[in-house]
C-alpha cells in the first residue's frame, strides 16, 4: 500500500491519495549450494526485468525494497545501464533534434 501526498499550492488543502499495489509471489527452489542470498537473487531478477523493459525503475526498486536512487546505483554491478532506452528511440531523437 502506498500513500501519496499532494500539496502543490501554498495554503491549499492537503490531499492524500491511497492506491494499492498488488504483487505476485513466486517460489523458487534452488539448491542449497546456490551461492546467492535472497536479496541478491531479487536484485538480479529486478535488474533483468528492468533491462528488458518489463518493470519501470520504480517497480524494480520496489521489488527489491530499496529506493530508486539506490537501485540506480546498483544497476552497474549487474551490467545494466540506467539509460534503458532502445537504440532505435535514440536514433529517432537525433533525427528530430
Amino acid at each position: 500500500m502506498h500513500i501519496l501526498r499532494n500539496n502543490t499550492r501554498p495554503n491549499s488543502h492537503l490531499h492524500f491519495y491511497l492506491y494499492l499495489c498488488t504483487m505476485r509471489t513466486v517460489i523458487l527452489k534452488l539448491p542449497e549450494t546456490f551461492d546467492m542470498d535472497d536479496r541478491e537473487i531479487t536484485m538480479s531478477l529486478a535488474a533483468k526485468l528492468y533491462q528488458d523493459g518489463k518493470l519501470s525503475l520504480g517497480q524494480a526498486a520496489e521489488l527489491v525494497n530499496i529506493s530508486k536512487r539506490t537501485f540506480t546505483e546498483l544497476l552497474g554491478k549487474y551490467g545494466v545501464s540506467v539509460f534503458n532506452t532502445p537504440v532505435s528511440d535514440l536514433s529517432d531523437d537525433v533525427e528530430n533534434a
